[in-house]
């Protein structure tokens, strides 16, 4: 017994000291996919589109507000936009300028991650935010409490490749709502559960 206890005295002090070497704030448990960032199959941008354009993000993500998940959008979403839109304005405006110097009339431009918008093949997203099996969330409740996107995704209006900003973590959710609960959200009392079945059933 005082061998066990002797093993588990020296694994807690080589994690503590693991911790401390490593930096508690980069350290994380398993499951703990803060900060993943993976590449897409289209390098989609949410600074220019929910940033500079402000393109609400439910227009994108309409399952946040009727679903479990948010969901990403079909192709058809991205091509109300992008059947006409089909490259940027600057490369536009070049082709224009050249057509003018050439006296032709300017050929459609389109730029190469737009261009994947039109092949047949479904685009297959890489997934970010990705809970464990046994944490059950619903975008619908909170959506419906009026909490901002950003509080669990970060600044997303700010980020060109969007990574995952929070833990995520079952501390950071119960923390999150036992502080609703204090101080409201967007200005109106709520009563955001705590107890375990409401993620774990």
């Amino acid at each position: 017994m005082k061998q066990i206890l002797t093993y588990i005295l020296l694994a807690g002090i080589a994690l503590t000291l693991t911790i401390m070497v490593v930096g508690a704030d980069r350290f994380r448990l398993p499951g703990n996919q803060q900060d993943y960032e993976p590449d897409q199959p289209i390098a989609y941008s949410h600074r220019l589109h929910a940033g500079e354009l402000g393109i609400d993000c439910q227009y994108c993500h309409t399952g946040a507000e009727r679903s479990r998940y948010a969901g990403v959008p079909a192709a058809s979403t991205c091509l109300n936009c992008h059947k006409f839109i089909t490259a940027t304005w600057g490369a536009v405006q070049e082709e224009d300028k050249r057509a003018a110097a050439e006296k032709r009339a300017p050929q459609k431009i389109t730029s190469p991650e737009i261009a994947k918008l039109y092949a047949e093949k479904p685009i297959v997203w890489n997934r970010i935010h990705n809970l464990p099996d046994f944490a059950y969330f619903d975008h619908r409740p909170h959506v419906y409490a009026g909490v901002k996107c950003q509080t669990c995704h970060g600044p997303v209006e700010t980020m060109d490749k969007v990574r995952q900003f929070s833990p995520l973590t079952m501390g950071w959710c119960v923390n999150c709502h036992r502080q609703a609960n204090q101080t409201g959200v967007a200005g109106k009392a709520v009563h955001a559960p705590i107890d375990c079945t409401t993620c774990h059933y």
